[in-house]
């Protein structure tokens, strides 16, 4: 039983429905995430967010660009939903995220695309961007079930997220994948509007190294259950670099697996930001990598 993605137990103990009622009580009003904004999504009311009642998905395919224990042979099976909670002025899908383009999906579509992921050989479920959408995935989610899904389903979000919402995802997500962007309340502020974003996303981090734990990865190098953290490096944010790493080493674990991203570059919101017009440069990049070595972070790099 092991094997099996924790959602198989979940399922069998009958736990999912009364998951998914939880879930569904926080939707109408709207207080999914920590804007609890309160929007009435189910009569047409639109959030901050921007995300209407329905599942909107940008795109369903094999992604092979993330990380190594994600991809393995055949790929991670990613779902790219529409809109998003934080809508930073830097973010490189945009068009996605600001814009919200995309389809409708139905529960049986989104379930049907996920055992569709599953056939062509994926290793995961992977859900870019669920925070809004949530109580709708895991309805979907146990409609896979049903049908013979049992690959893990990994959480990559931005770290904005409510800590009831992720206590209640305790038993159904297997490898959770949070973005730590920010350890500096003027940054947040600036950047995605959303000050209290530091103080939300240590709870948040130790709320899903509580549930899942360090990173683990089987003998043919696929991640199974876990954390992996991702921190994209910034323009002039080597300070915040450092609180983030520090964070992770002192609060999280020495052993959790980190992405140190250096593939930030300029786009459609930076005009109004000066310090971040540029790419970052190879020393601000390396100087991440050093530091998270010289403070005992054994699994940080460049994955």
């Amino acid at each position: 039983m092991e094997d099996f993605p924790v959602y198989i137990k979940t399922k069998s103990e009958d736990r999912l429905n009364y998951i998914i009622e939880e879930l569904e009580s926080r939707l109408n009003p709207c207080v999914l995430c920590p804007r609890r904004c309160k929007a009435n999504r189910y009569v047409g009311d639109l959030g901050y967010c921007r995300a209407p009642y329905d599942v909107y998905v940008s795109s369903v395919f094999a992604h092979f660009g993330e990380e190594a224990p994600l991809v393995g042979t055949y790929g991670s099976g990613t779902i790219f939903f529409t809109h998003c909670n934080l809508r930073c002025i830097f973010c490189q899908n945009y068009d996605i995220s600001l814009f919200g383009e995309g389809s409708r999906f139905s529960y049986m579509g989104l379930a049907r695309a996920m055992l569709e992921l599953q056939k062509r050989g994926c290793h995961n479920i992977n859900l870019v961007t669920p925070t809004h959408y949530v109580p709708q995935i895991i309805k979907a989610l146990d409609i896979a079930i049903e049908e013979g899904l049992n690959i893990p389903i990994v959480y990559n979000c931005g770290g904005y997220e409510s800590l009831e919402v992720i206590k209640l995802l305790d038993g159904i997500v297997d490898i959770y994948m949070p973005d730590i962007k920010f350890m500096e309340k003027k940054l947040s502020k600036k950047y995605c509007k959303a000050e209290n974003y530091p103080d939300v996303v240590r709870e948040i981090v130790k709320e899903m190294q509580r549930q899942v734990g360090d990173l683990k990865i089987n003998n043919e190098g696929i991640a199974t259950r876990g954390l992996l953290i991702r921190h994209l490096v910034m323009p002039d944010s080597s300070e915040n670099t450092e609180k983030v790493l520090k964070f992770i080493k002192d609060e999280v674990s020495e052993n959790a697996f980190v992405n140190i991203m250096a593939q930030y570059h300029p786009c459609l919101g930076t005009k109004e930001f000066p310090e971040l017009s540029r790419r970052i440069i190879n020393r601000e990049y390396m100087n991440a990598l050093e530091y998270a070595k010289q403070i005992g972070l054994k699994r940080a790099s460049n994955h």
